[in-house]
């Protein structure tokens, strides 16, 4: 429910701020009091237009922030985790707009788009009068609530997973299409591909191992002349270092005679000499494996410039070459037995489709049962709002797809077989629903969403939401002015119904006839002040008498006697009877 709204700077608003009940909330005052600019303000967090021209003047900008309590609302916790807000049992929604004509969203204090500012409060709030926040006048909605009515959800869950699979089946049976023509069209050219790579048939890790043994043989005749000069400073020349450690060792030998101190030089000598003699054996051994060959040197040479045009061909390096050959090969492999698979999958699409026609014509019939009943509950709402020769009735029909239509890949998923006909399918079946009403005595019914919007429109949302109430679960309904063009008995059966709505819903109405005002669960009176240079809206939450002095008010006008207030007391104790 709608919990406090705070208005700043907004039209003739400076600062307001009311708290509200759950129940039915009514909100009255004086004509061109502001009534209907705290709906408006209203509408602007749920996702309304902007404009700088509301910002009242002098101010730097408008402010308007709702906090609702939505413990319990899965669809508004699920969308605020999707969009990685936090959320808790209560939602602050607040939007700004500048003298400029910026505006600037925020859920729960963090900056959120318009797009997702409007979706929440399509969740939370539905406003009828002067607004286009309606959600009874979008087409696409009737089909949800012809189900909520019917209690046909389950059905339709049942349905979604059906189609789904269908979805998913029919979409493997595209891409796998898709591929076949794909290797179709590169076969012999993947076949091309194949033969020259495996003409060279590079190897995991050869480029590296080449590399190394074109560097030795390039620079063999370095290496040979180095290894054999080091051979000899080591070992083998006249004062090679083998020799000067002999004769270090040696004297120190002589020096343990006088000092045995000198015992652990003469180990480490020792182990100096034969670290020196192996070193010396292995350059040796080295120097004696040193072999150049041209021919060698020119297949190296060769094969790596081999191996450079295929990475220049298939890829960044020698590993990338050798993943594509095995990918070609793996798709011309498949491509062999592309036949079968698309036949398993024609088959498993068919079985789904037979799946998804099954549980939409079953969904389809039980619709036209519940339409029945929808219908002659409306009409009889109408009768009580004063609608005596209304008209109701919900159209459900199958929408046939043309060969040219089927025959497209991209909506293969999007029909069901009947007999000979090939019907659409949406999310919730193969049905479109739309309702159509006639509010006067020989006139055709026409569709609800072109009817024109005022007092009457406000009666026939008043009569759908009575008797789909148990099913909406939008918790907020808002109705600006429903009373428009009635009064007497048709005004008391308008209190009635939102009366009776408001044990499910909070409900939120201006009024300006006693009848409803006196059934009130909390009373709120707008009025609008001077200071002398500038007029202020504002809002004040009645006390039991001063309800009572404001039913007087609009029974009898402005002047309220003690009849008068007897006539209220006996209006909203006979009221709150019914």
């Amino acid at each position: 429910m709608l919990k406090s709204i705070i208005i700043k700077h907004y039209a003739l608003i400076d600062e307001l701020i009311a708290d509200f009940s759950d129940g039915l909330v009514i909100l009255t005052g004086e004509t061109g009091a502001g009534k209907s600019i705290i709906i408006d303000a209203l509408s602007l967090i749920l996702g309304g237009r902007a404009s700088a021209e509301v910002v009242r003047t002098g101010a730097e900008k408008a402010i308007v922030e709702g906090l609702f309590t939505i413990a319990g609302n899965r669809k508004v916790k699920s969308l605020l985790e999707e969009n990685g807000l936090e959320y808790s049992d209560e939602l602050i929604i607040r939007r700004e707009v500048s003298a400029k004509g910026q505006s600037r969203c925020f859920i729960n204090d963090s900056p959120t788009t318009l797009a997702l500012q409007k979706h929440v409060g399509e969740l939370l709030v539905d406003l009828h009068g002067q607004h286009e926040h309606q959600s009874l006048l979008h087409v696409e909605n009737h089909i949800d609530m012809l189900d909520n009515f019917g209690g046909l959800n389950e059905m339709v869950n049942d349905f979604q997973s059906a189609y789904k699979k269908l979805e998913d089946l029919t979409g493997e049976l595209r891409e796998t299409r898709q591929r076949e023509r794909l290797l179709l069209e590169n076969r012999e050219f993947h076949a091309f591909q194949m033969r020259e790579i495996d003409a060279i048939a590079p190897q995991l890790g050869e480029e590296e191992h080449l590399e190394s043994e074109l560097r030795i043989l390039e620079n063999a005749e370095e290496l040979f002349g180095t290894t054999g000069e080091l051979y000899q400073l080591l070992y083998g020349g006249d004062r090679s270092v083998h020799d000067l450690l002999v004769k270090v060792q040696n004297k120190l030998n002589d020096l343990t005679g006088i000092d045995h101190q000198f015992e652990e030089a003469v180990k480490e000598s020792g182990s100096a000499l034969a670290v020196v003699s192996e070193l010396a054996k292995s350059v040796q051994h080295y120097h004696s494996q040193i072999e150049f060959s041209a021919e060698r040197l020119e297949h190296l040479r060769e094969r790596l410039g081999r191996l450079a045009l295929l990475k220049k061909k298939y890829g960044g390096s020698l590993d990338d070459v050798i993943a594509y050959r095995e990918k070609i090969g793996q798709e011309l492999q498949l491509g062999e037995n592309f036949t079968e698979v698309i036949e398993k999958l024609l088959r498993e699409c068919e079985a789904a489709r037979n799946d998804c026609a099954l549980v939409a014509q079953c969904l389809s019939s039980k619709r036209q049962g519940v339409a029945r009943k929808m219908d002659k509950a409306i009409v009889g709402e109408l009768r009580k709002l004063g609608i005596q020769n209304g008209k109701f009735a919900t159209r459900i029909r199958q929408v046939e797809l043309l060969s040219d239509q089927v025959s497209n890949r991209d909506a293969a998923a999007h029909y069901i077989k009947a007999g000979e006909m090939k019907l659409r399918l949406n999310p919730r079946g193969c049905n479109a629903v739309e309702f159509f009403i006639s509010t006067n005595t020989g006139e055709e019914v026409k569709p609800l969403a072109r009817v024109a919007s005022g007092g009457e429109v406000s009666r026939i949302m008043l009569a759908l939401k009575s008797i789909l109430a148990k099913s909406d679960r939008l918790p907020v309904l808002i109705f600006d002015e429903i009373d428009v063009g009635v009064s007497g008995r048709v005004a008391q059966a308008v209190g009635l119904s939102l009366k009776d709505l408001s044990r499910f819903h909070q409900v939120i109405a201006i009024t300006h006839l006693p009848q409803i005002a006196g059934l009130a669960d909390s009373h709120f009176m707008v009025y609008k002040s001077d200071d002398g240079s500038r007029a202020i809206t504002s809002i004040k939450k009645l006390s039991s008498d001063e309800r009572v002095r404001e039913v007087a008010s609009l029974m009898s006008g402005e002047e309220v006697t003690e009849a008068g207030l007897k006539g209220a007391r006996e209006l909203m104790s006979v009221s709150r009877d019914n």
